[in-house]
């Protein structure tokens, strides 16, 4: 079967030389064969789970953070540089991947679920563990479409270029266009971007689809008896289950609730992302507390794929150093590929939990500017003169970052970050490439995690009703007090004592929303959520269109001197949204632009 260099979403060649379906199908066989065999129908729905990021150094990732003012990219000629510079081209868009990746697993899925072709097939011979393995898989059809439904809608809904606040084209059935050429494709295929609260109820919908048919967790102890083990319980981390599309819920509530998407400012959606993310805190809370389980006071361990406050990760990879080698400067053999901003610095307070300049017993000195502040600071940004023990050598490095001399500064080499910041969160200290025997962990993605929902609630709960007002037996005030409180990736104590909180709790809904999106900014710094939250909590282009700052470092003696008026970032944004992938825009008709992106169509 012919190929064309195009991007169609639908586009299904079964017959040719890609990867659409691996591993079942290979280039001789038809797509009949997925039908004959219950490994390959199986892996209609396994697949799914590779299409999904598996570390944070990817475009969605870290290195979206990287067109915010959380961080800057270190390369000059960077695609994420040139999308936050307003200079991003059809030819280099980072984030058509995502729109093709999405409609892959959403033609799995909807494969597996057409007439119940799937669900009906024989899996296995006894028909206790057949039947429940049927379900579970249909549960998670129905809970990958939903995911990736969703992240269509995060990524690319927006408001179009006609004014209608538009998501993605819906598709509940696999449609094959492999044999279509492209101007038969632009003449036959009228797919249309479906209204936002379309695609909303849509996604909903295949949640509690979902819900009917999966365990609320794979847990072992959760499972019934011995024979429902072979096909349920803790074999299955990393599926979705239940829990997971409750956890959906709440993240698709929480945007559509947000000023860009609410103009209505109906408040049932933030009732109804808080009713959501609660449901979730509390089954870590109750359910998943268990021994050596769920603690909301417990560290998070970027390096454990089965740690507790995990909801639902990626696939891990073991032995990885790919965070350390992205975020460690030259001189600790790293490539420095991006770098933490001022902005993001300064949005950490101090030690007892007040914002810098405001506590009554730290006071910031701008000349010793990393004293004594908030506990959960080190144990996400590495600042000059930190020192750190790397390796089973235990070798100390300390950061350098002056100008006259220091061997991390910027511009000292091209592995250095341009803000003189490095990121610490992700990174093992432990792997030091000089050994004779290398030490690395393992790497995932947490895409939805415990500290994911207690800011969802909180928001939520805020916008519904206020600080202090309980909101499902729970208020914003207590539950923004379990992230505060709770011990740092370091292992150090959180905010103990946190007068502050209570401070902030009276001053009203409005100063507490303020306060909110500064606890959300630091706990999901470097995740890729930062360009999504600015743009939900916005109208305008104001605050992504802002310049991005480091500190420049001279030596002084002993000491140092710091210069925060340096700006090493700016951002040019022409739209609030990400672009429908240019190809689409013109190969599939009827697909509406977003606005800002007129020239991409």
């Amino acid at each position: 079967m012919k190929q064309y260099n195009i991007i169609i979403i639908f586009t299904l060649a079964l017959a040719s030389c890609n990867d659409f379906l691996d591993p079942y199908p290979s280039a001789i066989r038809s797509e009949d064969y997925i039908w004959t065999n219950q490994a390959t129908v199986q892996g209609l729905i396994g697949q799914c789970y590779e299409y999904m990021s598996t570390n944070y150094n990817v475009n969605e990732g870290a290195w979206l953070d990287g067109a915010t003012d959380n961080a800057v990219k270190t390369s000059s000629t960077d695609v994420i540089n040139r999308f936050a510079a307003g200079r991003l081209s059809p030819a280099d868009d980072p984030f058509d991947d995502y729109w093709i990746r999405n409609y892959r697993g959403i033609f799995n899925v909807n494969m597996f679920l057409k007439d119940d072709r799937g669900f009906n097939t024989r899996f296995l011979l006894d028909a206790y563990p057949n039947t429940l393995l049927q379900k579970r898989l249909k549960g998670e059809a129905f809970a990958l479409r939903a995911w990736f439904q969703w992240d269509l809608l995060k990524k690319f809904g927006g408001r179009g270029i006609d004014g209608q606040m538009l998501g993605y084209p819906i598709l509940l059935e696999p449609v094959n266009v492999g044999g279509m050429t492209p101007d038969e494709i632009k003449a036959n295929i009228t797919f249309r971007r479906n209204k936002y609260e379309e695609c909303v109820r849509q996604i909903v919908a295949d949640c509690d689809s979902a819900y009917k048919y999966l365990p609320i967790a794979h847990r072992d102890f959760l499972v019934e008896n011995t024979e429902a083990k072979q096909v349920l319980g803790s074999q299955n981390w990393g599926r979705m289950d239940g829990i997971t599309t409750v956890a959906i819920k709440a993240l698709v509530y929480l945007t559509w609730a947000s000023p860009r998407f609410n103009e209505t400012n109906d408040m049932s959606r933030w009732e109804m992302a808080a009713k959501y993310a609660k449901e979730v805190m509390d089954f870590k809370m109750t359910t998943d507390n268990v021994v050596n389980g769920f603690s909301r006071s417990r560290e998070v361990n970027w390096f454990d794929p089965n740690n507790p406050c995990i909801i639902f990760a990626s696939r891990y990879k073991n032995n990885n150093d790919d965070m350390e080698r992205a975020f460690y400067p030259g001189g600790l053999q790293g490539n420095g590929v991006i770098g933490a901003s001022q902005e993001l610095t300064d949005a950490f307070g101090m030690a007892d939990g007040y914002p810098r300049g405001e506590s009554p017993t730290y006071a910031y000195d701008p000349q010793n500017p990393y004293l004594n502040r908030d506990p959960r600071f080190y144990s996400v940004i590495f600042y000059n003169n930190r020192t750190i023990t790397t390796g089973s050598s235990a070798k100390q490095y300390t950061f350098d970052v002056n100008s006259d001399d220091g061997k991390d500064a910027a511009g000292r080499n091209s592995n250095n970050s341009l803000t003189n910041y490095y990121i610490k969160k992700f990174v093992y200290s432990g792997v030091n490439w000089s050994d004779n025997t290398i030490s690395r962990m393992p790497h995932s993605l947490f895409h939805i995690r415990w500290a994911h929902m207690v800011l969802a609630f909180a928001e939520a709960a805020n916008q519904f009703a206020g600080p202090t007002t309980p909101v499902f037996g729970l208020t914003a005030k207590e539950a923004i007090g379990y992230l505060r409180s709770r011990t740092t990736y370091d292992g150090q104590p959180g905010i103990t004592t946190d007068p502050y909180l209570e401070q902030i709790s009276l001053s009203g809904k409005a100063a507490f929303d303020r306060f909110l999106c500064n606890e959300r900014r630091i706990e999901t710094c470097f995740e890729g959520q930062r360009f999504f939250d600015i743009q939900r909590w916005t109208t305008t282009l104001g605050e992504l269109n802002k310049d991005v700052h480091g500190v420049s470092v001279t030596r002084n003696g002993n000491s140092f001197a710091y210069n925060y008026d340096y700006v090493v970032g700016k951002r040019l944004f022409t739209s609030a949204y990400l672009p429908i992938p240019y190809r689409e825009a013109v190969n599939i008709a009827d697909i509406v632009q977003n606005e800002g992106w007129d020239s991409w169509r």
